[in-house]
């Protein structure tokens, strides 16, 4: 289990005070789980491709076996992978305060830690839909054993197309409902409310404007991230540690009161 970090004494009285605690989470949330940035996911047979040479529309049309089995792998490793510290943290935090999970990762790790999430702002993963009718898809897809070059598609029992992964391409729009839900827990939000902005490099938008209108409504906003990131410089506390090793000390502290 990692080590837990000491904690600045205004952190934990912001978040004993709260009611509301919306949580912003990004890539680093996951990182500790094994879980690849989008940006270094090209591995193996996918080591020398651009990010958006596997996730644009475009190159689905072009050639789908190629962009679906780079998929299906991430699939594969991602039920290999668990829950970190910090997953759990945010999980057990839930019965002491009202807690919104609003994350831009793609994985299930919220979830399986026990986490109700308000918003998959870049879709998930494991949400799979036809790229032609748009119906999800319930099944289970083949997964490959071992990372292959090309795999076909499943198809779609609807109406026969292909089956594509739920997250949201280049060129995409974010799910409306998703959008709506982190708009509506942000205007949620109150004096002594706080966001907590965790492992988010905030340079992606919109997600990377929602700490500055978290601040408008009033909340105090707390960085927990081991670099600076876009949104440090807005932050009322920047706490310079990992998901997995501040989120469990801060819940701790918060459960003692």
């Amino acid at each position: 289990m990692p080590e837990t970090v000491p904690l600045p004494d205004e952190v934990i009285a912001a978040v004993r005070g709260a009611r509301r605690v919306l949580v912003l989470t990004g890539a680093g949330m996951s990182a500790e789980s094994g879980i690849a940035t989008f940006r270094d996911a090209q591995t193996g047979l996918w080591e020398t491709f651009d990010p958006s040479q596997l996730a644009t529309h475009e190159a689905w049309v072009d050639d789908a076996a190629f962009v679906w089995a780079w998929y299906a792998w991430r699939i594969r490793l991602l039920g290999d992978a668990e829950p970190n510290a910090g997953h759990r943290a945010l999980a057990d935090l839930a019965a002491h305060r009202e807690v919104s999970v609003v994350t831009q990762n793609i994985d299930d790790l919220h979830e399986r830690a026990g986490s109700r999430v308000t918003a998959h702002l870049h879709g998930s993963l494991l949400e799979l839909r036809c790229a032609d009718c748009h119906e999800p898809y319930a099944d289970q897809p083949a997964l490959p054993d071992a990372p292959v070059e090309r795999l076909s598609p499943e198809s779609c029992p609807a109406c026969g197309g292909e089956v594509r992964p739920g997250v949201v391409w280049f060129g995409e729009m974010l799910p409306q409902e998703a959008v709506q839900a982190t708009e509506d827990a942000i205007e949620a939000l109150e004096p002594g409310d706080v966001c907590l902005v965790v492992g988010t490099s905030g340079i992606v938008y919109p997600a990377a404007g929602y700490p500055a209108m978290a601040l408008a409504q009033g909340a105090t906003v707390i960085e927990v991230n081991p670099d600076e990131s876009g949104v440090s410089d807005m932050c009322h506390h920047v706490v310079r540690g990992t998901a997995a090793h501040v989120l469990p000390a801060l819940v701790a502290a918060v459960a003692q009161s």
